[in-house]
């Protein structure tokens, strides 16, 4: 696939990174959005640790807890995405759910609206019982600070669908929700959000009805979790439904997200292809990271901006345990996605996609990766409210505490060890001349992990430090007037 440009700005400036001494500017006059938070998706991991407080502390405080024997910075994450399963083991009128023969059990997840005899949410069609642990979790998770909550579904329930298998249609190809249940898809999102609103003590920022909906791969036959492709004439659809359900009940202060593709570039397809009224409904662009290095970030970003949009990387995750993949993806994201928040996938997981490695079918944990202290260096430091600035570089993104006047940089050295400079002199005060810089480590791969330090000293306009080869370090500055 030929590169993109950011990805090819982007290989360019770890090639110059072997060089001694690199100087990057940040710009006080550029804004690049307000920013919201940083989140992770329940779903499989919250459906088999939801009364683990450990975890609840680790991903949605910022106070020190133990997971396995060790310490760990708690991230503080304020996101929440709740996942609306789609399943259920109950039969109704001589129909019951297909499952694939290579569904993995932990990544089912119990659907409320268990048949069709009725919409209404006080009758026994709705088993408000139903996934109790991850419920349990996004609890957990408000009841530690985190405030922003969406709802979102990987598969409309089984019932629903042609083949009544919620892992995907028979070719992972074609759409798998039936015409006549357009709606009914549209009528379990909003009455799960009306439900949390009145039940639950929060509502839902956002409704997602959709996961990853142009992808090819969710295939009844061999699929392991649940999935549905939707075509994006049906996705419109599907979205003008939704719209008028959740203004139905009360809701109308409850936004469309849409559609969390795969791919940046998929992402733009379907934007260019929703239409006017369907794109009109739709208040914020989500979109997966599963692209990774490539992709066209800059055009989604640009389209979203145009329109209006905010524009959310609404779920990333790879099998890299080391930090490496997700702070040089996490750094494109920053400079060309433009994003106002970055949530990750499956906080705990195993094969290096969990931050926390564990077995969510035999519920249990067994250490802590090292992109866990990574991520640390980005969500405990740029936090909700700040001002999104130009790094100035692809190796470092910036943000702006206007309250208390605190700038915090985050960098990455890729090359050989060497000094990274950071200048401020364009801003109105850019610290004062001799003032302690406060600075924490972690190196990617293995060795420090989060390691605080106050040796690094404002020197006229600038700072530096020195960084090892695949050092992170998050820095903040005080005393920073724009």
């Amino acid at each position: 696939m030929k590169p993109t440009l950011q990805l090819t700005l982007s290989l360019a400036a770890l090639a110059t990174t072997a060089s001694a001494d690199l100087t990057t500017t940040i710009d006080p006059s550029s804004n690049r959005g307000t920013w919201e938070g940083w989140g992770t998706s329940l779903a499989w991991w919250a459906a088999a640790f939801g009364s683990r407080d450990d975890l609840a502390d680790a991903f949605f405080t910022t106070k020190t807890t133990t997971l396995s024997g060790t310490s760990v910075p708690g991230l503080g994450l304020n996101i929440v995405r709740y996942n609306a399963g789609a399943s259920s083991t109950t039969s109704y009128n001589g129909s019951s759910m297909a499952v694939s023969p290579k569904m993995i059990p932990s990544r089912q997840i119990e659907g409320y609206w268990t048949n069709w005899a009725s919409a209404s949410p006080s009758s026994s069609s709705w088993n408000w019982n139903a996934d109790s642990a991850q419920r349990n979790m996004l609890w957990k998770a408000r009841d530690r600070g985190a405030n922003i909550f969406e709802l979102f579904s990987n598969s409309p329930m089984w019932w629903m669908l042609n083949n009544h298998n919620p892992a995907g249609s028979d070719d992972g190809s074609s759409d798998n929700l039936q015409s006549w249940n357009y709606n009914q898809h549209a009528v379990y999102m909003a009455t799960v959000a009306k439900y949390a609103a009145d039940n639950w003590g929060f509502k839902f920022r956002s409704v997602n009805p959709f996961n990853e909906p142009t992808a090819t791969w969710w295939n009844g036959k061999t699929g392991t979790q649940e999935g549905c492709h939707f075509e994006v004439k049906t996705q419109a659809s599907v979205i003008g439904y939704l719209r008028s359900e959740l203004n139905t009940r009360g809701l109308s202060g409850t936004i469309i997200s849409a559609s969390d593709e795969s791919y940046y570039d998929q992402a733009v397809s379907t934007f260019n292809g929703l239409g006017a009224t369907a794109l009109g409904q739709v208040a914020r662009i989500n979109v997966h990271g599963y692209q990774y290095a490539d992709g066209k970030r800059d055009t989604l970003y640009g389209l979203a901006s145009g329109k209006g949009k905010k524009l959310w990387q609404s779920e990333y995750g790879e099998g890299d345990a080391t930090g490496q993949r997700l702070a040089s993806n996490l750094l494109l994201d920053m400079r060309w996605l433009r994003p106002t928040a970055w949530v990750y996938w499956q906080a705990v997981d195993g094969d290096g996609w969990g931050l926390v490695t564990g077995d969510n079918g035999a519920k249990s944990i067994s250490g802590v990766t090292q992109k866990y202290f990574v991520l640390a260096q980005f969500a405990r430091h740029i936090k909700p409210g700040m001002r999104i600035l130009d790094g100035g570089s692809d190796y470092a993104v910036a943000a702006y505490d206007s309250a208390n006047r605190k700038l915090v940089i985050v960098a990455v050295n890729w090359g050989s060890a060497q000094y990274l400079n950071f200048e401020l002199g364009k801003f109105k005060t850019g610290g004062v001349d001799g003032a302690v810089v406060k600075r924490w480590t972690t190196q990617i791969g293995s060795g420090a992990r989060y390691v605080a330090a106050s040796d690094t000293k404002i020197s006229g306009t600038k700072f530096w430090s020195k960084f090892e080869k695949n050092a992170v370090q998050t820095f903040e500055v005080e005393g920073v007037v724009l």
